[in-house]
């Protein structure tokens, strides 16, 4: 299972984080252009932390974002921390530091997480409506976005899929609540099932404090409840991995 984890994975070993960005660009550009010849229209989850800076930064670049008909993109977030917009620890806030604010992109078709609300209940259900609003999709059916763009935690999390909590296994929703008892961020996040059917999954690890949670998530037999990640095994041949070398040392 192990060698067949790895040998079924589409692994791209880049050198560094500026390498990563380069090739993360040309990953979505294509994703776009493909997507809206074929459907008219450009669906991508992003997401936070500190890996896709460089990436984003890259986006915000006229040579780089004239390439994508930005009219015919809409954004969405994989998660979102419980803090307002203008926080550092804000994922939108992250993404409009880094490049939306220089692309050509009409603002409705930009749908961040309202994390500031007290009542995470609703920001959830304010998140869901408006992803079935923009897919046209009802009740009991998952939106199949173009790109899924991801990071994975050095305890193999995804989105803010973490591990042991309810999320996990929150298979009825599209969004969920992830509540924290240890002084860190409450988050909302996609839930798996979104994630698992998009068309493409692109998850993004860079940095040597990845190295062995990289070795152990493909080394091991799947268990989504200690390793998040594992969820999108069954999925596997969807996912593009983008490693830079210091992650990919014990592989």
């Amino acid at each position: 299972m192990e060698a067949n984890s790895i040998q079924q994975s589409r692994i791209t070993t880049v050198a560094d984080s500026a390498a990563m960005a380069d090739t993360a660009i040309r990953y979505l550009i294509n994703c776009a252009q493909q997507a809206i010849k074929q459907r008219g229209v450009f669906r991508v989850a992003i997401s936070g932390g500190s890996t896709p800076v460089r990436f984003y930064e890259r986006l915000s670049d006229a040579s780089v974002h004239s390439k994508i008909q930005w009219e015919k993109v809409h954004i969405f977030w994989v998660d979102e921390r419980c803090v307002p917009p203008s926080s550092e620890a804000s994922n939108f806030g992250l993404a409009t530091d880094t490049f939306l604010l220089d692309i050509p992109i009409p603002g409705e078709n930009i749908h961040r997480v309202t994390g500031e609300l007290q009542n995470y209940a609703d920001a959830v259900d304010e998140y869901e409506q408006i992803i079935r609003s923009v897919f046209k999709i009802a009740k009991g059916q998952v939106p199949e976005f173009d790109l899924v763009i991801l990071g994975m935690g050095s305890d193999g999390h995804i989105g803010s899929i973490l591990p042991n909590t309810y999320a996990l296994f929150d298979t009825d929703d599209l969004v969920s609540a992830v509540y924290r008892m240890n002084g860190d961020y409450n988050r909302i996040t996609l839930t798996i099932p979104v994630m698992k059917e998009a068309r493409r999954i692109v998850i993004l690890v860079s940095g040597d404090n990845k190295a062995q949670i990289m070795s152990d998530v493909f080394r091991t037999e799947p268990d989504p409840v200690r390793y998040p990640v594992h969820a999108l095994w069954p999925v596997l041949h969807k996912v593009r991995w983008l490693i830079d070398r210091p992650a990919a040392a014990k592989l």
